[in-house]
């Protein structure tokens, strides 16, 4: 007998749509393939929903805040359900970009130069800090944001500007800002799955580009790198996955320059969309999108 799937989707972040998209995916294939699945907003209604639907496993559809930095993870702990991707700890690590890039500099996995700016403490002297450690142009990011949310390269004229505009997050990234190759490595547990490119017809790899048709980014697979290079860049995927202590399916994104890989992040909860990267990944190694749906499943069952 198929398990009962209840589908966790919606939510409160910037990524609302996306999740939503992957939701409607992920419950569309499981319909099709005799499971009973029902799908949820992760709001005051939850803890009913579970009670009447009584499902096997919950798969967390969620994407950005509240989603995948821990938080729905702790108050699934509370029901005693399966669920699917990475735990309360893992997810909270990953959506810190402060906390994971610390890790990885750490256990020695590259990645960009960074500080972090508080707008508790101003400082006059931001433009000559910058010069001094990272040099422009530099990437200014939120530290909790998936899908490159409020993602934006600055120089010395516009960096003012962006920071004013993001002052709602109290506290930011500035990063060393890599051109070059955008390589993105998914992992499924234990398995290394593959790699894919990526070549945005807009400056970089950003919200419209991800989600937008228009957009046109072009997508890239197999990656044209040499073996041993691309052996290098999906070993640092798993290098994260495993130090952070990630379940489930990951997609790491890396930037490729000047010879060397520089990890930018690690997604705990990468979209599952007809536009999403990983189930592209999965079906050039012959994994289907339905499989990769019940492999997740099956996965969540495993001790977290």
């Amino acid at each position: 007998m198929k398990k009962k799937v209840l589908i966790l989707s919606g939510g409160i972040s910037k990524e609302r749509l996306i999740s939503l998209d992957t939701g409607y995916q992920v419950a569309k294939e499981l319909k099709k393939n005799g499971y009973k699945v029902k799908v949820s907003e992760p709001n005051n209604n939850l803890e009913k929903n579970i009670k009447i639907f009584k499902p096997n496993v919950i798969f967390n559809a969620l994407h950005g805040q509240f989603g995948e930095d821990g938080y729905i993870q702790t108050i699934l702990e509370g029901f005693q359900i399966p669920y699917t991707h990475s735990g309360v700890i893992a997810s909270s690590i990953a959506m810190d970009k402060e906390i994971s890039k610390k890790i990885f500099i750490k256990n020695k996995i590259n990645t960009p130069k960074f500080f972090t700016y508080s707008y508790n403490f101003k400082n006059k002297n931001l433009l000559k800090i910058i010069n001094k450690k990272l040099k422009f142009p530099v990437v200014v990011k939120p530290l909790n944001e998936g899908s490159s949310v409020n993602v934006y390269i600055c120089n010395q004229k516009n960096i003012i500007t962006i920071l004013k505009k993001l002052k709602n997050y109290k506290k930011v990234m500035i990063e060393e800002f890599i051109g070059g190759r955008e390589i993105q490595v998914a992992i499924m547990g234990n398995k290394k799955l593959g790699a894919i490119e990526l070549k945005p017809k807009r400056k970089f790899y950003d919200y419209e580009a991800k989600y937008n048709t228009s957009a046109k980014t072009e997508h890239l697979i197999p990656v044209n790198l040499s073996k041993d290079k691309l052996t290098k860049v999906i070993n640092m995927a798993f290098r994260a996955h495993k130090i952070i202590g990630c379940k489930g399916v990951t997609r790491s994104d890396f930037k490729f320059f000047r010879n060397k890989f520089y990890l930018l992040e690690i997604n705990t909860q990468p979209g599952m969309t007809k536009l999403s990267l990983v189930p592209e990944i999965a079906a050039y190694k012959g994994i289907s999108f339905k499989n990769l749906i019940e492999w997740l499943i099956k996965d969540a069952s495993t001790k977290k």
